[in-house]
């Protein structure tokens, strides 16, 4: 019998299995990669034996991926010059890591089945496992994405940043087509992770040029948070309590005023904001978040790239494949 923590997982992964012809469904690699799944398990799991922010890392590449162009593998696109401007050059990219591990996937996977799943898959299939192994949900992702052959520095301006306005967040998640409900729940993914401290140190003095601390950050946290960033790059979890559990801790940080980048707090402490009322719903009640947020992941997942990209099944993520191997849809 399976353990009861992998139980639930065996039965999505079955599901999986079943086949099916449609072009993004859950049952696309049903034939071609049926171990696709447990493939990528394995490695994620012993990414967090050595790496407790392997979760986190894969979760927001398969974000930054959505948010630009749609799901199609570009951020994990590395600078050729005069070719490919990396998306990750682009500020809202900054020190964004994991690559490492989506590399790890994706050998194994072309192991087990060459040339058939693309790096897009790879990002959505490992945050689904990612956010399962967290203590998290877990939920059936549709697959068949393709990988592009380019590229969009400039297009990272659509991603959110981490001092971003309500209103600004609320513009560009539905320039995505996600609502109000999708950004608090989609937000909820920094119940996990951590920040650098440059990301919110500007909230302990001076905020905004007024001379004085952001008023919606507890001053017993702020002065926890000074001691913690000894230096600009530190990092400093997301979480405090519970920094590595995929759980509803980070509602009740916000209500507490303990959301760690403005972005965080704007959620709660916007005055007259409809994402408050969504905030606190989700603080009394995991299951809320928990199913809110398996069709918010679903709904981003689904973002397509614009039309006309060629695009492919990569054999290595941070590189085009040579022209000869072209798949162009």
């Amino acid at each position: 019998m399976a353990p009861p923590k992998l139980a639930p997982f065996l039965v999505v992964a079955a599901l999986m299995l079943r086949a099916s012809h449609a072009h993004l469904s859950p049952f696309f690699h049903a034939k071609t990669c049926p171990q696709l799944p447990f493939v990528v398990a394995n490695v994620v799991a012993q990414a967090l034996q050595t790496d407790d922010r392997a979760a986190a890392k894969l979760i927001r590449l398969h974000f930054h991926d959505c948010f630009v162009n749609g799901c199609d593998g570009s951020v994990l696109l590395e600078d050729v010059p005069g070719v490919i401007d990396s998306e990750l050059n682009g500020p809202p990219n900054g020190g964004i890591q994991g690559l490492d591990i989506v590399d790890n996937i994706k050998s194994a996977v072309e192991s087990a089945c060459p040339g058939v799943v693309s790096c897009a898959d790879i990002l959505a299939i490992s945050s689904q496992i990612s956010v399962f192994l967290s203590g998290g949900p877990i939920w059936v992702v549709p697959l068949g994405r393709k990988d592009s052959r380019i590229a969009n520095r400039t297009g990272t301006s659509n991603l959110p940043g981490p001092s971003e306005t309500l209103v600004g967040l609320k513009s560009k998640f539905a320039a995505q087509g996600l609502d109000s409900t999708d950004l608090v729940a989609l937000s909820g993914a920094h119940t996990f992770g951590r920040a650098r401290c440059f990301f919110f140190t500007g909230r302990f003095d001076n905020f905004n040029n007024t001379g004085r601390p952001d008023p919606t950050l507890n001053p017993v946290y702020r002065e926890q948070l000074r001691r913690l960033c000894t230096t600009q790059q530190a990092r400093v979890n997301f979480d405090p309590i519970t920094p590595t559990k995929f759980d509803k801790a980070y509602y009740t940080n916000l209500i507490n005023l303990k959301g760690l980048l403005q972005s965080d707090q704007e959620l709660f402490s916007t005055p007259r904001a409809d994402t408050t009322a969504i905030v606190k719903d989700f603080a009394a009640n995991e299951v809320a978040f928990f199913t809110q947020f398996v069709k918010s992941m679903i709904k981003m997942g689904n973002l397509k790239p614009p039309p006309g990209i060629r695009s492919e099944i990569r054999q290595n993520c941070r590189r085009v494949n040579p022209v000869k191997a072209y798949d162009i849809m």
